[in-house]
């Protein structure tokens, strides 16, 4: 357990001194004719009203939200960080679980949070990843996030979450398919065992040293083609 909790450290310490912004992406859930289209064809009209769902609840988010960083540092922080990590965590958790090989014919695919969320299905990975965007969607700062790709000891196989901290020296929170849409803290997580942790801006190995950026990973570098292409339907 202590030593969970070393690697968890860590990468709160790196996150000090790491200044971080949010990416400019295009609006993930302004859906395109084209887009919708496309989701009709592929995987049905159901999937349409389910990216309509998720439209919704980003829209109603940043309605009540507009500048969910400057909320977040102020006195009603706690209530909307709460707000905003359960309705994303409770609507992907709802999705769905299919391994790569069942959903996509493939051994190992980062599905774009569109075609998570389109064709009802992912595993771990699309889980973690359409959480995150949806969070940076609706203004959530790239700096409280960590992907995370973890071992899950219970099972001996590598797993990804998403952990969430509310300032740089918290226990972090980690939202996990395994959990479904029960979110719970790092201290509480000894069934998983830190390989490396990245976002946008940074990757840290496992032992918590920061060692360059995303960009490294080639599966992140083709989600984000796919990502930016999907924006052009």
């Amino acid at each position: 357990m202590a030593q969970h909790v070393h690697i968890w450290r860590s990468v709160r310490l790196a996150a000090l001194c790491t200044v971080s912004m949010l990416s400019a992406v295009a609006s993930l859930t302004d859906f395109s004719s084209g887009q919708l289209s496309m989701a009709s064809r592929r995987w049905g009209p159901a999937a349409v009203r389910r990216l309509y769902a998720w439209q919704e609840m980003d829209r109603d988010l940043r309605k009540q939200y507009p500048d969910l960083a400057a909320t977040l540092a102020g006195a009603q922080g706690t209530r909307a960080e709460d707000q905003v990590l359960k309705s994303i965590n409770t609507f992907m958790a709802r999705i769905p679980y299919y391994t790569d090989w069942n959903h996509w014919g493939v051994e190992d695919y980062w599905s774009t949070p569109f075609e998570f969320v389109g064709s009802n299905g992912g595993d771990c990975e699309d889980y973690v990843i359409a959480k995150y965007f949806s969070l940076k969607e609706v203004g959530m700062p790239v700096g409280r996030m960590r992907l995370a790709n973890v071992r899950a000891l219970r099972f001996n196989e590598r797993h990804m979450v998403l952990a969430y901290y509310s300032t740089p020296d918290a226990d972090p929170l980690i939202l996990d398919n395994l959990t479904g849409e029960d979110i719970r803290p790092a201290s509480q997580r000894n069934d998983l065992e830190v390989v490396y942790m990245f976002n946008d801006d940074d990757f840290w190995d496992q032992r918590g040293q920061q060692k360059g950026v995303a960009k490294q990973i080639r599966l992140w570098q083709d989600l984000q083609r796919r990502i930016d292409a999907e924006s052009k339907l």
